[in-house]
């Protein structure tokens, strides 16, 4: 390479905090979340990992400084949890405390903001709950069922059903969204539903019924069922019937923090592969067989770098204030299928060994799959990027 070669570096953003969270997984070994599994339902919640997390400040990283937190942008949050996956640990646990400062921040009252963050802050509250996902809407957010209709003292009573919401058992404060007026009432599909700051604690008292799923990634997650619940009104985030469009930018927030997961998992799984190509005899380095491992590594590298600039591009826009529902989606499909054809090629070159729990390949090779669907699916955001990106007809 010549003298005159233009240096390029994009950084290794916020090193002190992948350091920080490197050295607090340490203290939980694979062995840590292996055990953890092995308790019903889909395994125990990993109490002591969060709680670590929470006392060292991480958890709070987004929450303005004036209310206890950090004050960091979401990149630096998403770093934090893409070094928990790249050192072995699962921050599905606790992810949504995070994301849910999106809607929270942007769109919340100056009362709401003063009553729950600086007990957030502290870990005296968890916001882990974002009650979005029903069982008969599929990936159509706007055609929820779930409604909160004004009761006559000023609240809301709220009927209907959430599934796989996760860590609901675990969190005091949910990001509810329901609709406040009924779809054939509206011009728009996105128009009539509503986002509420809930208070689980007061409404698991007068009606509200959480149940664990049993499933086969331990994200804890559970179906909700509301029976003639009431809220207060000011649990209200912003304007009646405008929840839709707040909720956007939870869960642009959201692809762009659980992207970063995928890309954490995506090295992780790189690592260990690249470290067993290496381990081979020098004999078979440049057989066919070694070589088309060699070839699937270098491939599987490249995927994870190209969508790593994706979603670094997606959480820049986020923090600057930008329309960024197009790199959020696209870094979430390009990390789905980076870090599963690094799981998958993982997987295969361990053979056997792989179904192996002390392997560590297996459970974080189960998270991985749910990466490619959960929180949107692969073919909804190719349905996005067909209608809002390219113009083409609408397909759904």
């Amino acid at each position: 390479m010549s003298e005159d070669t233009i240096k390029f570096d994009i950084g290794d953003d916020y090193p002190d905090l992948r350091k920080g969270v490197a050295d607090l997984c340490k203290e939980f070994p694979t062995k840590y979340w292996r055990d953890i599994e092995d308790q019903p339902p889909s395994g125990s919640y990993p109490t002591e990992f969060v709680k670590a997390l929470t006392d060292a400040g991480y958890l709070s990283a987004l929450i303005p400084k004036e209310y206890g937190g950090w004050g960091l942008p979401l990149r630096a949050g998403a770093v934090i949890l893409e070094a928990v996956h790249h050192n072995g640990g699962a921050a599905g646990a606790c992810h949504a405390q995070m994301y849910t400062m999106g809607t929270v921040l942007r769109h919340g009252s100056d009362e709401q903001k003063e009553k729950f963050l600086p007990k957030i802050a502290r870990g005296e509250l968890r916001l882990q709950a974002f009650g979005v996902t029903e069982p008969t809407t599929g990936s159509d957010t706007t055609q929820l069922k779930t409604k909160a209709e004004k009761s006559d003292d000023g609240g809301y009573v709220v009927n209907g059903q959430k599934v796989w919401i996760s860590r609901a058992a675990h969190s005091d404060v949910m990001l509810l969204l329901a609709r406040t007026t009924p779809a054939d009432q509206v011009e728009k599909r996105v128009d009539g539903v509503s986002c509420f700051l809930v208070d689980m604690r007061e409404a698991k008292k007068n009606g509200m019924e959480i149940r664990p799923i049993d499933a086969m990634v331990n994200h804890n997650t559970t179906e909700i069922f509301f029976d003639n619940v009431w809220i207060p009104g000011d649990s209200l985030i912003g304007q009646e019937g405008k929840g839709f469009r707040y909720i956007l930018d939870g869960m642009n927030a959201e692809r762009c923090l659980v992207s970063t997961e995928a890309i954490g998992n995506a090295w992780y799984f790189l690592k260990k592969v690249i470290d067993y190509a290496k381990k081979r005899p020098a004999s078979g380095r440049y057989s066919a067989g070694g070589q088309s491992l060699d070839f699937a590594i270098a491939q599987a590298y490249a995927q994870y770098q190209a969508a790593d600039l994706m979603v670094r591009r997606a959480t820049a826009m986020f923090d600057a204030g930008l329309s960024c529902g197009a790199e959020a989606n696209m870094g979430k499909y390009l990390s789905g299928e980076a870090v599963w054809t690094c799981s998958d090629l993982c997987f295969t070159a361990f053979g056997d060994d792989a179904l192996d729990a002390e392997a560590d390949v297996e459970r974080k090779w189960r998270d991985t799959r749910m990466s490619r669907n959960s929180p949107v699916s692969p073919n909804m955001i190719l349905n996005f990027i067909g209608q809002r990106i390219l113009g083409l007809p609408r397909s759904y």
